[in-house]
């Protein structure tokens, strides 16, 4: 075992953690969650500003909403990403990589709309900011996934995988 500040980690984990960032894996999903911010960065700063205008009062605020959610777990995701890359490139060892301040945040969730004219507010956001949560979902599952199985050490089939979680929610909303 190494000690890292308060936290104990088995020489095991920090074996996996290196594995992981010098993997395909690894490059795929820097990949993908990179191409993402830098899409979501190019719609709210582009199309989605236009879009945003042309929405009534209360989709404006959902878009604004959704759309200050989805940053701020892009933001996760890529600093999740960055420290796999560091361990990767020697700039942080896999011990420190495991440490608490490392993980993932928690889920973002989309601050209550309290005005009573919006009953579904993702119903009338534009089909990019709609694109872009949808993929921002599956980035952040993944990552979770992975964030799960190499630092708590909780096993992957006890990890809700992130396309049979999607696939539970299909069933649920349309029945089996």
């Amino acid at each position: 075992m190494t000690e890292v500040g308060a936290a104990t980690v088995t020489l095991d984990r920090a074996d996996a953690v290196r594995d992981f960032a010098r993997s395909a894996l690894f490059d795929r999903t820097f990949q993908d969650g990179m191409d993402l911010v830098e899409d979501t960065a190019a719609y709210l700063d582009g199309l989605g500003r236009q879009e945003s205008r042309l929405l009534s009062r209360s989709a404006a605020l959902a878009y604004a909403n959704h759309s200050m959610r989805l940053t701020t777990q892009l933001m996760q995701v890529a600093s999740w990403l960055l420290v796999q890359r560091a361990v990767r490139e020697g700039d942080m060892t896999a011990a420190e990589a495991c440490e608490d301040r490392y993980r993932l945040g928690r889920r973002p969730s989309a601050a209550p709309v309290t005005n009573d004219e919006v009953a579904d507010d993702a119903a009338d956001l534009p089909a990019g900011l709609k694109g872009l949560l949808e993929r921002a979902e599956r980035i952040y599952e993944r990552v979770a996934h992975l964030d799960a199985s190499m630092y708590r050490g909780e096993p992957l089939e006890d990890v809700p995988h992130p396309v049979l979680s999607q696939h539970d929610r299909l069933r649920a909303a349309f029945g089996s």
